[in-house]
């Protein structure tokens, strides 16, 4: 039995992968800022109490991630850094773009999966298998886009992309596998309802690459279909 551990686990794709991680039978920790007011993550605990545990975890404080870290005991087979932010999507005068928020989106979807992976790391170490990290990204984050629009979000994905490739050469000597993600585009709060997948159908379609990670392909951007990305 897996032992997942997944950030951001609350709502959208993170609480998708949650579900599925559990109906598979897997063991899931299941990370988010605010415990208490996750009520389906609640519902999820109290179907799945075996194999189910709600840790509070804000991937922006480093007290919290150590806090979290030194709760657990037992190895992590699978850590999915999934907790990330957007911001408006217009162009260079959008009244959006201001420091604060380029500050917010890329301290939370780029640095978060660097301090997540260390905090995490002991636990890592500790699988009996080949331990991996996936970071969810997005195909807004890859150099070869043409649009003109959502600066902010666009350079976080990318440098999430970049911090993922370096881990995976730092980790490559520890047999821990490291890749980063793009979910498609999902009907979640952030892809908002015009998404060609549902957050079910992407959880699927991750897992299926979850699964199927090795150390060959630790550095790579990988679509939910399979498919190879350039970075």
């Amino acid at each position: 039995m897996a032992t997942i551990l997944i950030t951001g686990a609350n709502r959208g794709i993170g609480l998708a992968i949650t579900t599925l991680a559990l109906t598979r039978g897997n063991k899931v920790i299941a990370g988010c800022r605010s415990p208490a007011s996750a009520a389906q993550l609640s519902v999820l605990q109290k179907n799945y109490f075996e194999h189910c545990s709600i840790i509070e975890l804000d991937v922006v404080d480093e007290q919290s991630l150590e806090r979290a870290s030194s709760s657990l005991s037992e190895p992590l087979d699978l850590l999915v850094c999934n907790a990330g932010i957007g911001n408006g999507y217009g162009g260079m005068h959008g009244e959006e773009n201001t420091m604060a928020v380029f500050e917010k989106v890329l301290l939370t979807n780029t640095a978060s999966p660097f301090f997540t992976t260390r905090a995490f790391l002991p636990h890592l170490r500790k699988s009996s298998g080949l331990a991996k990290v996936a970071v969810i990204s997005s195909l807004m984050g890859s150099q070869a886009h043409t649009a003109a629009n959502a600066y902010a979000y666009r350079a976080s994905k990318a440098g999430a992309n970049n911090i993922a490739v370096t881990l995976s050469r730092e980790l490559a000597r520890e047999n821990i596998a490291v890749a980063t993600y793009h979910p498609g585009w999902v009907r979640t709060d952030m892809g908002g309802p015009n998404g060609d997948i549902s957050p079910d159908e992407s959880a699927a379609k991750l897992f299926e690459r979850f699964d199927e990670l090795t150390m060959k392909q630790s550095g790579q951007f990988i679509n939910y279909n399979g498919d190879k990305l350039q970075l």
